[in-house]
């Protein structure tokens, strides 16, 4: 994959950086989604507009994909598209911390040929191109060698731990975390921060897209919650929940999980 889809991203991540660091969270104004979708701030619409400008005005042939655009069937002819959350982690932009991200990718036929997650208030460059490795700030990332799912570190949601999602009745005993970012959370398991990550709930492509590539890179295993390889670029953009871990503990993730275990 030439470099240059990786330089385009990470670029374009920092002009988003700029854009979104002018706003103060608490202060920007916020409106509600239609049908329960959540929040956006007026710092969502922003970034969304400086993204396109600069990747579809780089790229004018390729699909666009994002949180924050209507979406058309015209991306599906595409061999290939942008998939970006401008801001993904609103609710902590809005409550004024730092654990936020732009979550930026480019997919041909289904699969992520480049990714950048970018934390602009922590100055976190995660980024990968496929076949090239996945780096933080410049530095290779490898995934945790944890060898159980037993006491291994787990980034998921409170719901994700009910006893109706697991074969014993009770999740394995695991040390558990979140945080609001899902991009964050899988670029967390690249890193070696934590073992694993899991969503049992619909999970939307401009949140994973970029991670997956990033954790793949770093030498982990990527799935939806039935153990199927991920794709994107869906007329439908949506996956059926999202796994990730270094081998060991993905493979046996899945068979910890009950069958059908979605939230």
């Amino acid at each position: 994959m030439p470099a240059t889809e990786l330089d385009l991203l990470i670029a374009a991540a920092r002009a988003a950086g700029e854009v979104a660091c002018r706003y103060t969270g608490p202060e920007a104004r916020v409106w509600d989604k239609p049908g329960g979708a959540g929040p956006v701030t007026e710092a969502d619409l922003a970034v969304n507009e400086v993204l396109f400008e600069h990747l579809r005005g780089a790229r004018p042939d390729y699909g666009w994909l994002s949180e924050e655009s209507a979406d058309t069937p015209e991306r599906l002819s595409r061999e290939r598209v942008f998939i970006v959350d401008p801001i993904d982690g609103t609710r902590s932009f809005i409550e004024g911390t730092r654990t936020w991200a732009h979550a930026l990718a480019v997919v041909e036929r289904g699969e992520v040929l480049a990714g950048v997650v970018y934390l602009p208030m922590r100055d976190m460059m995660y980024a990968a191109g496929a076949g090239q490795g996945a780096t933080l700030n410049g530095e290779r990332l490898k995934v945790s060698d944890a060898a159980e799912l037993d006491g291994s570190s787990m980034l998921a949601a409170k719901p994700n731990f009910d006893a109706r999602h697991w074969r014993a009745g009770q999740p394995p005993e695991m040390d558990r975390g979140f945080r609001p970012s899902l991009a964050y959370r899988l670029a967390l398991v690249a890193e070696g921060r934590f073992d694993a990550m899991m969503t049992l709930r619909g999970a939307w492509e401009w949140d994973i897209a970029a991670g997956d590539l990033i954790l793949r890179e770093a030498g982990a295993v990527t799935s939806d919650r039935e153990g199927r390889p991920l794709r994107f670029n869906n007329p439908m953009p949506k996956l059926d929940g999202v796994l990730a871990a270094n081998p060991a503990v993905h493979g046996a993730l899945l068979e910890a999980l009950a069958p059908g275990a979605a939230i």
